[in-house]
């Protein structure tokens, strides 16, 4: 099921989307990169501490925060048309 996940992850970069996972947590933001066992989410309205431009997670440029999801953990993935 995961390499199905990964699969519409790839395919959905740049795009927003509603995550679920096993735990009942909800995730909603824009895919910003796919790993081979990981969604990374940029969410909506930014993280309070850790956005902005600067220097991310990782020691490189760019946007500050990204949440990384576990492609086994997701039970549903939705891509949503618009932001709210």
């Amino acid at each position: 099921m995961s390499a199905h996940y990964h699969h519409m992850c790839s395919r959905g970069i740049g795009r927003a989307v509603h995550i679920r996972t096993f735990d009942g947590k909800i995730h909603r933001g824009i895919i910003h990169r796919v790993s081979p066992n990981r969604v990374f989410l940029r969410p909506f309205g930014g993280h309070r501490g850790y956005g902005g431009y600067g220097y991310g997670w990782g020691g490189g440029f760019g946007f500050g925060f990204a949440a990384g999801i576990a492609l086994g953990a997701i039970v549903s993935l939705a891509f949503i048309p618009f932001f709210f």
